[in-house]
Protein backbone atom coordinates (compact mmCIF):
# COMPACT_ATOMS: atom_id res chain seq x y z
CA UNK A 1 0.00 0.00 0.00
CA UNK A 2 1.05 3.67 -0.62
CA UNK A 3 1.76 5.56 2.36
CA UNK A 4 -1.65 7.72 1.48
CA UNK A 5 -3.85 4.69 1.35
CA UNK A 6 -3.30 4.67 5.32
CA UNK A 7 -4.52 7.63 5.93
CA UNK A 8 -7.20 6.93 3.34
CA UNK A 9 -7.99 3.95 5.54
CA UNK A 10 -8.22 5.98 8.98
CA UNK A 11 -10.79 8.20 7.00
CA UNK A 12 -12.71 5.31 6.15
CA UNK A 13 -13.10 4.34 9.25
CA UNK A 14 -13.43 7.42 11.39
CA UNK A 15 -14.41 10.23 8.38
CA UNK A 16 -15.99 12.57 11.30
CA UNK A 17 -12.82 12.35 14.36
CA UNK A 18 -11.19 15.54 13.91
CA UNK A 19 -8.05 14.57 11.95
CA UNK A 20 -5.61 18.03 12.41
CA UNK A 21 -6.66 20.46 15.48
CA UNK A 22 -4.81 23.85 16.02
CA UNK A 23 -5.66 27.45 17.27
CA UNK A 24 -7.50 28.27 13.93
CA UNK A 25 -9.78 25.27 14.85
CA UNK A 26 -10.20 21.51 13.91
CA UNK A 27 -10.28 19.48 9.87
CA UNK A 28 -11.95 16.43 10.19
CA UNK A 29 -10.39 13.08 8.05
CA UNK A 30 -13.16 13.44 5.36
CA UNK A 31 -12.35 17.12 4.95
CA UNK A 32 -8.63 16.12 5.01
CA UNK A 33 -9.04 13.51 2.59
CA UNK A 34 -10.86 16.48 0.33
CA UNK A 35 -8.42 19.00 1.11
CA UNK A 36 -5.88 16.50 -0.24
CA UNK A 37 -7.35 15.71 -2.95
CA UNK A 38 -7.96 19.17 -4.27
CA UNK A 39 -4.12 20.29 -3.45
CA UNK A 40 -3.06 17.07 -5.32
CA UNK A 41 -4.92 17.84 -8.82
CA UNK A 42 -3.21 21.49 -8.43
CA UNK A 43 -0.03 20.26 -8.10
CA UNK A 44 -0.71 17.98 -11.28
CA UNK A 45 -2.56 20.94 -13.08
CA UNK A 46 1.17 23.24 -12.61
CA UNK A 47 2.98 20.40 -14.19
CA UNK A 48 4.77 19.02 -10.96
CA UNK A 49 4.75 14.95 -11.82
CA UNK A 50 5.02 12.41 -9.76
CA UNK A 51 8.88 12.34 -8.07
CA UNK A 52 9.48 15.71 -7.68
CA UNK A 53 9.94 17.32 -4.50
CA UNK A 54 7.96 19.78 -2.48
CA UNK A 55 9.09 21.53 1.00
CA UNK A 56 6.63 22.90 3.42
CA UNK A 57 8.53 25.74 4.92
CA UNK A 58 6.67 26.59 7.90
CA UNK A 59 5.81 26.10 11.97
CA UNK A 60 3.13 23.39 13.21
CA UNK A 61 -0.22 24.30 11.75
CA UNK A 62 -3.23 22.18 10.31
CA UNK A 63 -3.20 23.78 6.97
CA UNK A 64 0.48 23.55 6.49
CA UNK A 65 0.20 19.72 7.02
CA UNK A 66 -2.53 19.50 4.61
CA UNK A 67 0.17 20.72 2.11
CA UNK A 68 2.15 17.46 3.19
CA UNK A 69 -0.61 15.06 2.54
CA UNK A 70 -1.48 16.90 -0.73
CA UNK A 71 2.04 16.64 -1.90
CA UNK A 72 1.88 13.18 -0.49
CA UNK A 73 -1.38 12.20 -2.63
CA UNK A 74 0.41 13.80 -5.66
CA UNK A 75 3.16 11.16 -5.63
CA UNK A 76 5.52 14.08 -5.02
CA UNK A 77 8.08 13.37 -2.70
CA UNK A 78 8.34 15.75 1.31
CA UNK A 79 11.41 17.16 1.91
CA UNK A 80 10.88 18.42 5.99
CA UNK A 81 12.59 22.13 6.09
CA UNK A 82 12.71 23.13 9.51
CA UNK A 83 12.17 27.32 9.80
CA UNK A 84 14.47 27.20 12.95
CA UNK A 85 17.07 25.69 10.68
CA UNK A 86 19.86 28.86 9.25
CA UNK A 87 19.21 30.26 5.63
CA UNK A 88 22.58 28.80 4.71
CA UNK A 89 21.02 24.94 5.98
CA UNK A 90 17.91 25.69 4.72
CA UNK A 91 19.15 26.36 0.71
CA UNK A 92 21.30 23.59 1.54
CA UNK A 93 18.56 21.05 2.01
CA UNK A 94 16.45 22.31 -0.89
CA UNK A 95 19.50 22.33 -3.50
CA UNK A 96 20.92 19.00 -1.92
CA UNK A 97 16.87 17.29 -2.33
CA UNK A 98 16.41 19.13 -5.68
CA UNK A 99 13.25 20.89 -4.26
CA UNK A 100 11.06 22.62 -7.29
CA UNK A 101 8.02 23.77 -4.93
CA UNK A 102 8.17 25.79 -2.06
CA UNK A 103 4.51 25.90 0.90
CA UNK A 104 5.32 28.48 3.20
CA UNK A 105 3.84 30.37 5.70
CA UNK A 106 3.35 33.80 5.46
CA UNK A 107 5.83 34.69 8.35
CA UNK A 108 8.45 33.62 6.62
CA UNK A 109 8.17 35.20 3.46
CA UNK A 110 11.52 37.23 3.82
CA UNK A 111 13.18 33.70 4.28
CA UNK A 112 11.32 32.25 1.04
CA UNK A 113 12.81 35.14 -0.94
CA UNK A 114 16.19 35.00 0.02
CA UNK A 115 16.01 31.03 -0.37
CA UNK A 116 14.63 31.40 -3.95
CA UNK A 117 17.32 33.81 -4.54
CA UNK A 118 19.85 31.00 -3.35
CA UNK A 119 18.00 28.42 -4.56
CA UNK A 120 16.96 28.69 -8.60
CA UNK A 121 15.31 25.23 -9.13
CA UNK A 122 12.90 25.89 -7.24
CA UNK A 123 10.07 27.72 -9.29
CA UNK A 124 7.22 28.08 -7.55
CA UNK A 125 5.91 28.95 -3.91
CA UNK A 126 2.81 29.16 -2.70
CA UNK A 127 1.83 30.50 0.22
CA UNK A 128 -0.33 28.54 2.90
CA UNK A 129 -1.96 31.06 4.58
CA UNK A 130 -1.93 34.40 2.15
CA UNK A 131 -4.84 36.06 -0.28
CA UNK A 132 -4.65 36.60 -3.58
CA UNK A 133 -2.45 35.62 -6.25
CA UNK A 134 0.61 33.39 -4.97
CA UNK A 135 -2.04 31.90 -2.04
CA UNK A 136 -3.05 28.25 -1.36
CA UNK A 137 -6.56 29.22 -2.31
CA UNK A 138 -5.55 30.53 -5.64
CA UNK A 139 -3.50 27.31 -5.89
CA UNK A 140 -6.33 25.27 -5.93
CA UNK A 141 -8.95 27.13 -7.03
CA UNK A 142 -11.38 25.19 -9.71
CA UNK A 143 -9.62 21.80 -8.73
CA UNK A 144 -11.75 18.95 -7.86
CA UNK A 145 -12.09 16.84 -4.83
CA UNK A 146 -12.12 13.03 -6.35
CA UNK A 147 -8.40 11.35 -5.77
CA UNK A 148 -6.20 11.79 -8.93
CA UNK A 149 -4.91 8.30 -10.25
CA UNK A 150 -1.18 8.25 -8.96
CA UNK A 151 0.32 4.76 -9.28
CA UNK A 152 3.08 4.38 -7.26
CA UNK A 153 5.57 1.10 -6.48
CA UNK A 154 6.24 0.06 -3.00
CA UNK A 155 9.73 0.85 -3.58
CA UNK A 156 9.31 4.56 -4.91
CA UNK A 157 10.33 7.69 -2.69
CA UNK A 158 7.84 9.18 -0.13
CA UNK A 159 9.49 11.37 1.91
CA UNK A 160 13.24 12.79 1.88
CA UNK A 161 13.82 13.74 5.80
CA UNK A 162 17.45 15.21 6.87
CA UNK A 163 19.63 13.16 8.90
CA UNK A 164 20.56 14.90 12.15
CA UNK A 165 23.19 17.07 10.84
CA UNK A 166 24.88 17.53 14.80
CA UNK A 167 28.12 16.11 13.31
CA UNK A 168 28.48 17.71 9.85
CA UNK A 169 26.04 18.15 6.38
CA UNK A 170 23.02 16.95 6.88
CA UNK A 171 22.15 13.54 4.51
CA UNK A 172 18.84 13.63 2.44
CA UNK A 173 17.16 9.68 3.91
CA UNK A 174 15.03 8.32 1.67
CA UNK A 175 11.80 6.68 3.16
CA UNK A 176 9.76 4.62 0.55
CA UNK A 177 6.11 3.12 0.54
CA UNK A 178 7.32 0.10 1.53
CA UNK A 179 9.56 1.80 4.80
CA UNK A 180 6.35 3.69 5.77
CA UNK A 181 3.60 0.59 6.05
CA UNK A 182 6.53 -0.74 7.98
CA UNK A 183 6.00 1.84 10.42
CA UNK A 184 2.76 2.14 10.27
CA UNK A 185 1.98 -1.74 11.28
CA UNK A 186 4.68 -1.30 13.88
CA UNK A 187 2.97 1.63 15.46
CA UNK A 188 -0.39 -0.24 15.44
CA UNK A 189 1.45 -3.13 17.58
CA UNK A 190 2.84 -1.08 19.82
CA UNK A 191 0.86 2.15 20.44
CA UNK A 192 -3.00 1.64 19.71
CA UNK A 193 -5.20 3.22 22.78
CA UNK A 194 -9.06 4.51 22.62
CA UNK A 195 -9.90 7.87 21.24
CA UNK A 196 -6.34 8.37 20.19
CA UNK A 197 -5.11 12.09 20.60
CA UNK A 198 -1.33 12.91 19.15
CA UNK A 199 0.06 16.29 20.68
CA UNK A 200 2.73 17.46 18.18
CA UNK A 201 4.59 19.70 19.94
CA UNK A 202 7.99 19.23 18.94
CA UNK A 203 8.77 20.50 14.81
CA UNK A 204 6.47 18.18 12.37
CA UNK A 205 9.62 18.50 10.26
CA UNK A 206 11.02 15.69 12.84
CA UNK A 207 9.85 12.98 15.00
CA UNK A 208 5.99 14.37 15.77
CA UNK A 209 5.71 14.93 12.66
CA UNK A 210 6.47 11.33 11.09
CA UNK A 211 4.39 10.30 14.00
CA UNK A 212 1.29 11.94 12.74
CA UNK A 213 1.46 10.40 9.24
CA UNK A 214 2.32 6.58 10.48
CA UNK A 215 -0.75 7.30 13.12
CA UNK A 216 -3.41 7.87 10.66
CA UNK A 217 -4.39 4.40 9.86
CA UNK A 218 -5.94 4.54 13.35
CA UNK A 219 -7.30 7.40 13.02
CA UNK A 220 -5.39 9.70 15.18
CA UNK A 221 -6.11 13.45 16.20
CA UNK A 222 -3.23 15.12 15.77
CA UNK A 223 -3.11 18.34 18.00
CA UNK A 224 -0.43 21.29 16.79
CA UNK A 225 1.07 23.41 18.88
CA UNK A 226 3.32 26.20 17.02
CA UNK A 227 6.27 24.96 18.35
CA UNK A 228 7.93 24.06 22.23
CA UNK A 229 6.09 25.63 25.23
CA UNK A 230 6.00 24.02 28.25
CA UNK A 231 2.66 25.68 29.86
CA UNK A 232 1.22 25.14 26.43
CA UNK A 233 1.72 21.67 26.24
CA UNK A 234 0.66 20.69 29.85
CA UNK A 235 -2.32 22.97 28.78
CA UNK A 236 -3.24 21.14 25.25
CA UNK A 237 -3.00 17.22 27.34
CA UNK A 238 -5.46 18.34 29.81
CA UNK A 239 -7.66 20.54 27.25
CA UNK A 240 -7.56 17.68 24.10
CA UNK A 241 -7.23 14.75 26.67
CA UNK A 242 -3.96 13.71 25.04
CA UNK A 243 -2.98 9.99 24.90
CA UNK A 244 0.65 10.33 22.51
CA UNK A 245 3.19 12.34 22.43
CA UNK A 246 7.10 12.91 21.79
CA UNK A 247 9.45 14.47 23.15
CA UNK A 248 13.56 14.93 23.32
CA UNK A 249 14.72 14.84 26.74
CA UNK A 250 15.80 18.36 26.87
CA UNK A 251 12.19 19.67 25.95
CA UNK A 252 11.11 16.61 28.78
CA UNK A 253 13.89 18.62 31.20
CA UNK A 254 12.03 22.06 30.66
CA UNK A 255 8.45 20.64 31.41
CA UNK A 256 10.09 19.24 34.53
CA UNK A 257 11.27 22.22 35.58
CA UNK A 258 8.26 24.22 35.27
CA UNK A 259 6.76 25.06 38.77
CA UNK A 260 3.49 24.36 37.29
CA UNK A 261 3.98 20.50 36.20
CA UNK A 262 2.98 18.78 39.16
CA UNK A 263 -0.67 20.46 39.10
CA UNK A 264 -2.28 19.56 36.03
CA UNK A 265 -4.23 16.26 35.22
CA UNK A 266 -2.52 13.88 32.88
CA UNK A 267 -4.71 11.14 33.22
CA UNK A 268 -5.13 10.80 29.73
CA UNK A 269 -1.78 10.23 28.44
CA UNK A 270 -1.22 6.18 27.62
CA UNK A 271 2.13 7.04 25.85
CA UNK A 272 5.07 9.60 26.11
CA UNK A 273 7.74 8.42 24.25
CA UNK A 274 11.64 9.95 24.98
CA UNK A 275 14.03 9.45 22.06
CA UNK A 276 17.01 11.08 19.73
CA UNK A 277 19.60 11.05 23.11
CA UNK A 278 19.31 8.97 25.88
CA UNK A 279 17.53 10.50 29.39
CA UNK A 280 18.67 10.73 32.56
CA UNK A 281 18.12 7.76 34.69
CA UNK A 282 16.67 10.29 37.81
CA UNK A 283 14.96 12.51 35.17
CA UNK A 284 13.16 9.90 33.77
CA UNK A 285 11.95 8.54 37.54
CA UNK A 286 10.88 12.30 37.63
CA UNK A 287 8.85 12.00 34.93
CA UNK A 288 7.21 8.56 35.95
CA UNK A 289 6.42 10.35 39.19
CA UNK A 290 5.18 13.37 37.40
CA UNK A 291 2.78 11.92 34.47
CA UNK A 292 2.50 8.03 35.29
CA UNK A 293 2.98 4.93 34.06
CA UNK A 294 3.19 5.79 30.55
CA UNK A 295 6.83 6.93 29.44
CA UNK A 296 8.15 4.80 26.09
CA UNK A 297 11.59 4.95 25.75
CA UNK A 298 13.46 3.56 22.21
CA UNK A 299 16.26 4.13 19.79
CA UNK A 300 16.06 5.08 16.41
CA UNK A 301 17.39 7.36 13.97
CA UNK A 302 16.31 9.07 10.42
CA UNK A 303 17.80 6.12 8.61
CA UNK A 304 15.33 3.40 11.00
CA UNK A 305 12.42 5.26 11.24
CA UNK A 306 10.28 4.90 14.83
CA UNK A 307 10.21 1.69 17.07
CA UNK A 308 13.99 0.34 16.36
CA UNK A 309 14.34 -0.81 19.53
CA UNK A 310 11.26 -0.42 22.33
CA UNK A 311 11.15 0.28 26.13
CA UNK A 312 7.39 -0.14 27.06
CA UNK A 313 5.51 1.91 29.72
CA UNK A 314 4.82 -0.93 32.08
CA UNK A 315 8.43 -2.28 31.65
CA UNK A 316 9.98 0.99 32.58
CA UNK A 317 7.17 1.56 35.59
CA UNK A 318 8.09 -1.74 37.37
CA UNK A 319 12.22 -0.89 36.68
CA UNK A 320 11.16 2.32 38.55
CA UNK A 321 9.38 0.29 41.07
CA UNK A 322 12.31 -2.20 41.72
CA UNK A 323 14.74 0.37 41.56
CA UNK A 324 16.72 -1.10 38.36
CA UNK A 325 18.85 1.63 37.66
CA UNK A 326 20.63 -0.13 35.50
CA UNK A 327 18.06 -1.30 33.20
CA UNK A 328 16.44 1.87 33.08
CA UNK A 329 19.71 3.39 31.77
CA UNK A 330 18.83 1.16 28.53
CA UNK A 331 16.60 2.18 25.35
CA UNK A 332 14.70 -1.27 25.51
CA UNK A 333 14.88 -4.27 23.39
CA UNK A 334 14.68 -4.79 19.52
CA UNK A 335 11.28 -3.21 17.92
CA UNK A 336 8.65 -5.98 16.37
CA UNK A 337 9.92 -5.34 13.17
CA UNK A 338 13.97 -5.29 13.72
CA UNK A 339 16.61 -7.44 14.57
CA UNK A 340 19.74 -5.69 16.87
CA UNK A 341 22.88 -6.77 17.18
CA UNK A 342 26.44 -5.12 18.24
CA UNK A 343 29.25 -5.14 15.88
CA UNK A 344 32.99 -4.58 16.15
CA UNK A 345 35.30 -3.49 13.57
CA UNK A 346 36.08 -6.59 11.79
CA UNK A 347 31.98 -7.42 11.62
CA UNK A 348 31.62 -9.70 14.35
CA UNK A 349 28.38 -9.81 16.42
CA UNK A 350 29.53 -9.61 19.87
CA UNK A 351 28.44 -11.02 22.93
CA UNK A 352 26.78 -9.49 25.48
CA UNK A 353 27.84 -6.89 27.56
CA UNK A 354 30.69 -6.18 25.03
CA UNK A 355 30.44 -2.70 23.56
CA UNK A 356 30.66 -2.17 19.70
CA UNK A 357 28.91 -0.61 17.11
CA UNK A 358 24.62 -0.96 17.46
CA UNK A 359 23.62 -2.18 13.88
CA UNK A 360 19.87 -2.99 12.84
CA UNK A 361 18.39 -5.11 9.95
CA UNK A 362 14.76 -4.34 9.31
CA UNK A 363 12.35 -4.21 5.78
CA UNK A 364 11.53 -0.64 7.52
CA UNK A 365 15.30 1.02 7.18
CA UNK A 366 15.91 3.26 4.69
CA UNK A 367 16.36 3.10 1.21
CA UNK A 368 19.43 4.99 0.85
CA UNK A 369 20.89 8.63 1.14
CA UNK A 370 19.63 10.91 -1.70
CA UNK A 371 22.65 11.49 -4.25
CA UNK A 372 25.08 9.96 -1.85
CA UNK A 373 25.56 6.71 -3.28
CA UNK A 374 29.25 6.05 -1.34
CA UNK A 375 27.27 7.14 2.09
CA UNK A 376 24.84 4.53 1.50
CA UNK A 377 27.41 1.54 0.44
CA UNK A 378 29.05 2.71 3.44
CA UNK A 379 25.54 2.17 6.29
CA UNK A 380 25.14 -1.17 4.26
CA UNK A 381 28.17 -2.42 4.35
CA UNK A 382 27.83 -6.38 5.15
CA UNK A 383 24.02 -6.45 4.77
CA UNK A 384 23.41 -4.43 8.47
CA UNK A 385 22.82 -0.95 8.76
CA UNK A 386 25.40 0.99 10.69
CA UNK A 387 24.24 3.01 12.81
CA UNK A 388 27.45 5.07 13.87
CA UNK A 389 26.23 4.51 17.47
CA UNK A 390 28.35 2.90 20.07
CA UNK A 391 25.98 0.12 22.70
CA UNK A 392 26.16 -3.14 24.19
CA UNK A 393 23.28 -5.04 25.08
CA UNK A 394 22.82 -7.47 28.36
CA UNK A 395 22.12 -10.66 28.73
CA UNK A 396 17.92 -10.30 28.28
CA UNK A 397 18.56 -8.47 24.91
CA UNK A 398 18.27 -4.93 26.30
CA UNK A 399 19.81 -2.74 24.25
CA UNK A 400 22.49 0.36 26.21
CA UNK A 401 23.35 3.31 23.73
CA UNK A 402 26.69 4.52 24.86
CA UNK A 403 27.78 7.23 22.27
CA UNK A 404 28.36 8.34 18.87
CA UNK A 405 31.09 6.69 17.14
CA UNK A 406 32.80 10.29 16.18
CA UNK A 407 32.41 11.70 19.64
CA UNK A 408 34.35 9.86 21.74
CA UNK A 409 36.73 10.95 23.87
CA UNK A 410 40.56 9.35 24.41
CA UNK A 411 42.38 10.30 27.65
CA UNK A 412 44.95 9.29 29.11
CA UNK A 413 44.56 6.25 26.35
CA UNK A 414 41.16 5.43 27.55
CA UNK A 415 38.31 5.74 25.48
CA UNK A 416 35.20 7.76 27.73
CA UNK A 417 31.96 7.92 26.18
CA UNK A 418 30.09 11.78 26.48
CA UNK A 419 26.75 10.14 26.85
CA UNK A 420 27.37 8.06 29.84
CA UNK A 421 28.61 11.27 31.40
CA UNK A 422 26.01 13.61 30.58
CA UNK A 423 23.80 11.23 31.73
CA UNK A 424 25.43 11.39 35.38
CA UNK A 425 26.12 15.10 35.32
CA UNK A 426 22.09 15.91 34.20
CA UNK A 427 21.07 13.76 37.66
CA UNK A 428 22.54 16.53 39.21
CA UNK A 429 19.62 18.17 40.79
CA UNK A 430 21.08 22.54 40.19
CA UNK A 431 21.13 20.99 36.37
CA UNK A 432 18.68 21.63 33.67
CA UNK A 433 20.92 20.09 30.78
CA UNK A 434 25.05 19.47 30.01
CA UNK A 435 27.07 18.54 26.80
CA UNK A 436 30.36 16.87 27.98
CA UNK A 437 33.60 16.95 25.13
CA UNK A 438 37.14 16.49 25.31
CA UNK A 439 39.09 19.82 25.31
CA UNK A 440 42.37 19.75 24.16
CA UNK A 441 45.28 19.06 27.15
CA UNK A 442 49.13 18.49 26.68
CA UNK A 443 49.52 15.08 29.00
CA UNK A 444 46.12 13.47 28.37
CA UNK A 445 45.22 14.35 24.93
CA UNK A 446 41.96 15.26 25.56
CA UNK A 447 40.24 16.47 29.08
CA UNK A 448 37.12 15.07 29.63
CA UNK A 449 35.40 18.81 30.53
CA UNK A 450 31.08 19.35 31.05
CA UNK A 451 29.31 22.31 29.78
CA UNK A 452 26.50 23.31 32.15
CA UNK A 453 23.21 24.86 31.76
CA UNK A 454 22.04 25.37 35.25
CA UNK A 455 17.81 25.60 36.28
CA UNK A 456 16.53 28.60 36.61
CA UNK A 457 17.26 30.04 40.31
CA UNK A 458 19.72 27.29 41.25
CA UNK A 459 22.94 27.14 41.69
CA UNK A 460 26.13 24.93 41.49
CA UNK A 461 29.90 25.39 41.72
CA UNK A 462 32.47 23.26 39.50
CA UNK A 463 33.80 20.89 42.69
CA UNK A 464 30.23 20.27 43.44
CA UNK A 465 29.13 18.95 39.88
CA UNK A 466 32.79 17.45 40.25
CA UNK A 467 32.26 15.63 43.43
CA UNK A 468 28.96 14.29 42.32
CA UNK A 469 30.14 12.55 39.10
CA UNK A 470 33.33 10.89 41.08
CA UNK A 471 30.71 8.95 43.70
CA UNK A 472 29.11 7.18 40.39
CA UNK A 473 31.90 6.96 37.57
CA UNK A 474 35.30 6.23 37.42
CA UNK A 475 38.25 8.44 38.06
CA UNK A 476 38.61 8.58 33.99
CA UNK A 477 35.44 9.03 33.46
CA UNK A 478 34.66 11.86 35.97
CA UNK A 479 34.65 15.66 34.65
CA UNK A 480 37.49 17.21 35.36
CA UNK A 481 36.85 20.84 34.34
CA UNK A 482 33.11 22.14 34.10
CA UNK A 483 31.99 24.99 32.72
CA UNK A 484 28.80 27.31 33.10
CA UNK A 485 26.82 28.97 30.49
CA UNK A 486 23.59 30.56 30.30
CA UNK A 487 22.40 28.56 27.28
CA UNK A 488 23.10 25.03 25.83
CA UNK A 489 23.56 25.38 21.65
CA UNK A 490 20.68 23.05 19.92
CA UNK A 491 19.33 21.99 17.15
CA UNK A 492 16.32 23.38 15.22
CA UNK A 493 14.47 20.13 16.63
CA UNK A 494 15.99 20.68 20.52
CA UNK A 495 18.91 17.96 20.48
CA UNK A 496 22.27 19.38 22.49
CA UNK A 497 24.86 20.30 19.60
CA UNK A 498 27.66 19.01 21.39
CA UNK A 499 29.90 19.69 18.14
CA UNK A 500 29.36 23.52 18.27
CA UNK A 501 30.29 23.09 22.47
CA UNK A 502 33.50 21.43 21.53
CA UNK A 503 34.75 23.65 18.71
CA UNK A 504 35.71 26.57 20.96
CA UNK A 505 38.17 24.61 22.78
CA UNK A 506 40.12 23.65 19.67
CA UNK A 507 39.51 26.80 17.81
CA UNK A 508 42.64 27.63 16.22
CA UNK A 509 44.49 24.34 16.33
CA UNK A 510 45.40 22.56 13.19
CA UNK A 511 43.82 19.24 14.86
CA UNK A 512 41.10 18.77 17.06
CA UNK A 513 41.73 15.52 18.73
Amino acid sequence: MRLIEHFDRGAERFPGRAFLVDERGSLSYAAARLSSHRIANALARAGFRPGSKAAVYSANAARSFECVMGVIRAGLVWVPVNVRNSIDDSAFTLDNCEVELLFYQHAFADNVHALRARCPQVRAAVCIDGDGAGSLDAFTAGCADVSPDVPQSPDDVVTLFSSGGTSGLPKAVMMTNRCWEAMVLGCQILLRAENPVHLVAAPMTHAAGGSALAYAAMGMTNVMLPGFDPQLVMEAIERHRVTHLFLPPTAIYRLLAHPDVRRRDYSSLRFFQCSSAPMSIVKLKEAVEVFGPVMINGFGQTETGLNGTVFPPAEIAAAVASGDDRRLGSVGRAGPLFRVEIMDDEGRLLPPETPGEIVMQSYQLFAGYYRNEAETLASRAGGWHHTGDIGMKDADGYLYVVDRKKDMIISGGFNVYPAEVERVVADHPAVQDCAVVGAPHEEWGELVTAVVELKAGRQATSAEIIAFCRERLSGVKTPKAVQFVAELPRSPVGKVLRRKVREPFWAGRERSI
